[in-house]
């Protein structure tokens, strides 16, 4: 059953506040409530992040994720390599900067390996959609003015 998830919203920080927030993985649990630990597994050349472990628990569901992450100048994207309770996952954050700092763009599409109550499905949507949205902008603002 596939159930995606998407939202665009300003923050006032320049978009390498933003994207320096996405990189740092390890901090996802303190600003994203579902995200309960990240643990980066492998890295890229550079530093970034590139196969990362969360465990994540939305509602009634908890699941161990193994996701592994692409980078540009302004975008994040991961996809699941494994999990217990997704059989796809694909997120991306798409930053654009603004006069008054950045455009975020957030999608998230995802397959669960179990069939879900519509209910439980459409919370967990709000839930990504609200944490994109809350807890990213509340942590590049604090960093923003840091």
């Amino acid at each position: 059953m596939g159930v995606s998830a998407s939202t665009k919203f300003d923050i006032a920080a320049p978009p390498s506040v933003v994207m320096e927030v996405l990189q740092d993985i390890e901090s996802l649990p303190e600003w994203s409530g579902p995200h309960k630990s990240a643990e980066i597994v492998e890295e890229y050349d550079d530093g970034l992040p590139k196969l990362v472990k969360v465990k994540v628990s939305v509602g009634p569901i908890t699941d161990e994720q193994t996701l592994t992450y692409q980078w540009t100048d302004n975008t994040c994207t991961w996809d699941l390599v494994e999990g217990t309770q997704l059989s796809k996952q694909h997120g991306t954050y798409t930053i654009t900067e603004t006069d008054k700092g950045s455009q975020v763009e957030f999608t998230l599409d995802v397959d669960l390996k179990v069939k879900l109550p519509g209910l439980i499905v459409k919370q967990g949507q709000k839930t990504a959609v609200e944490t994109a949205k809350k807890g990213l902008t509340k942590e590049a603002l604090k960093r923003a003015a840091g």
